[in-house]
């Protein structure tokens, strides 16, 4: 696993400088991580480099995960698309057994850290615990919170304003609170397995592996099989586009432990590619990292046809390598792309097929895309940026003014 000074090649010296001197100033603190699933998702990703960065510049952190059976992920599944602005329907013994899983999770837990870090709606409960420890909470949301149903919105508002603050990924995110709000977005790790530098013979074996013809375009959609990533309207754009283009389609992803309806959108995207030969629907276990890696990077053209999204992180990936990307202009996509400029931005399945005929026929402004896309995330989106917020803002936590700017 790559050390924090690894990342200067990338980010320059002084910023890794910078780091271990806000390491040695909040080295008396100590951090807690928790969110619902350690693999799956951004989340996930995220915490699993974050943390041990925290370690090395010295400040003492974890990450723990709440646990939860098939009734309480499913409620959570409604919350996060509520959120997203899907009409869902909630009873009292909902919330009930939502609030239950959380009070069982804390009384196997302990919350004596400098700052707790609770990542989205599944553990927000546990901040009941909050009145017994003498320490700092914030809320971390990662999700699209533009447009919240207002029965989830409301019942979640009375815990959040229980946290000494509240984290978002984009500007359109923030709600009226009465407790501070923080804007951090997202981060990748270029070094990671994910995002590092491959040998194209690499790249050649997994399409080879996967009978994918780097011969044609090839029209790429990593994420996890979910309805709000809109992996069937992919499939509708792509075949706009195959009317008068050769090209193929790779639709990747895998599920999250607290994500119950991945096996159902599994299957209906199967559904709607049947009979196509060139649609590749790929469903690929936690461990596959460097298969993304190289599906990415020998793709003509990247999407993120995204219906609601907190922040996207394929789309920083495979800006990171360079390639065009096509991706909704929703949640804090549009933080990523400047149209026209470093990626392309869509409201439309027709407006998607569009972009990709002109993508793959222009293959000159496709590489100006993703040479403008790569530098645009080492400037803003790498997790060397993530660290220093967090900890600067955990820092401001413990200094009594009304508005820090990080």
């Amino acid at each position: 696993m790559a050390q924090v000074r690894d990342y200067a090649d990338i980010v320059g010296s002084s910023v890794i400088e910078e780091l271990f001197t806000i390491g040695e100033k909040a080295r008396s603190m100590s951090i807690q991580h928790i969110n619902s699933t350690a693999v799956g998702g951004g989340v996930a990703e995220i915490l699993t480099r974050l943390v041990p960065m925290m370690n090395e510049l010295g400040v003492r952190a974890r990450w723990d995960v709440i646990k939860g059976g098939e009734r309480f992920f499913a409620i959570t599944k409604k919350m996060h698309n509520a959120l997203h602005g899907v009409p869902e329907n909630f009873s009292e013994e909902d919330w009930e057994h939502f609030l239950q899983v959380d009070a069982d999770n804390a009384r196997s837990m302990s919350f004596d850290d400098s700052v707790v870090f609770v990542h989205d709606p599944q553990p927000i409960g546990l901040v009941n615990e909050r009145p017994h420890y003498d320490n700092k909470w914030v809320w971390r949301c990662h999700i699209d919170f533009s447009e919240p149903r207002q029965n989830v919105w409301l019942f979640l508002k009375d815990y959040i304003e229980e946290f000494d603050g509240a984290i978002f990924s984009a500007p359109a995110f923030s709600r009226p609170l009465n407790t501070k709000q923080f804007l951090i977005s997202p981060s990748i790790d270029p070094l990671s397995n994910k995002n590092k530098d491959v040998e194209e013979s690499y790249v050649d074996s997994i399409f080879e592996g996967f009978k994918i013809d780097r011969g044609r375009p090839v029209i790429t959609q990593i994420s996890r099989f979910d309805y709000l990533k809109d992996p069937v309207g992919v499939i509708k754009a792509y075949k706009l586009v195959k009317r008068y283009i050769d090209c193929q389609l790779v639709l990747a992803g895998g599920g999250a432990t607290d994500d119950p309806e991945g096996e159902k959108v599994l299957k209906e995207v199967q559904e709607a590619a049947e009979g196509d030969k060139d649609i590749f629907v790929l469903l690929l276990p936690p461990s596959s990292d460097l298969e993304i890696n190289a599906l990415q990077r020998g793709s003509t053209v990247v999407l993120q046809k995204s219906l609601r999204e907190g922040f996207g992180l394929t789309v920083a990936e495979a800006l990171w390598k360079g390639k065009p990307v096509i991706a909704s202009a929703v949640g804090g996509i549009p933080l990523q792309i400047k149209h026209k400029y470093n990626g392309i931005l869509t409201h439309t399945i027709e407006g998607t097929a569009y972009w990709m005929k002109q993508l793959i026929n222009e293959p000159d402004y496709a590489n100006e895309l993703g040479k403008n896309g790569r530098e645009h995330i080492r400037q803003n989106f790498l997790i060397t940026r993530h660290l220093r917020d967090y900890l600067l803002l955990s820092l401001s936590l413990f200094h009594d003014k009304d508005i820090v700017y990080l």
